[in-house]
């Protein structure tokens, strides 16, 4: 596979680039280079993306895409992302295929969780 026309790199709006950092680093476990002071990039493990400065956030309710995670342990990463400042906009529910959550981060973007336990 040569990553041709595949997804390959996410940006997301932040308005406070530190907050943010913190939110995802502890949460998740992302890794993290600045780039200036209002830019920095990010790795998951899996996909690279960045945090632009701005005021604004991504929410999938007012029509912006949702990035959805995976995770083994539903429960747990919901409790993290309630212990590092994040906000449960939809609790844990199922569907075909598994169950989520969806949560905003400390800038409002809304994200979701998912397991297929």
């Amino acid at each position: 596979m040569d990553g041709h026309e595949k997804i390959n790199y996410l940006e997301l709006p932040a308005k406070n680039l530190n907050a943010i950092k913190r939110f995802y680093q502890d949460t998740f476990n992302w890794k993290f280079v600045d780039y200036g002071d209002e830019y920095c990039a990010f790795n998951d493990g899996v996909i690279n993306g960045g945090f632009y400065q701005a005021d604004n956030h991504s929410s999938y309710e007012q029509g912006g895409a949702l990035i959805v995670l995976y995770s083994k342990y539903l429960e747990e990463s919901a409790a993290k992302v309630l212990n590092n400042q994040g906000i449960i906009v939809k609790p844990i529910f199922a569907f075909p295929g598994g169950r989520r959550f969806h949560f905003t981060d400390p800038n409002g973007n809304e994200l979701a969780v998912w397991s297929d336990k």
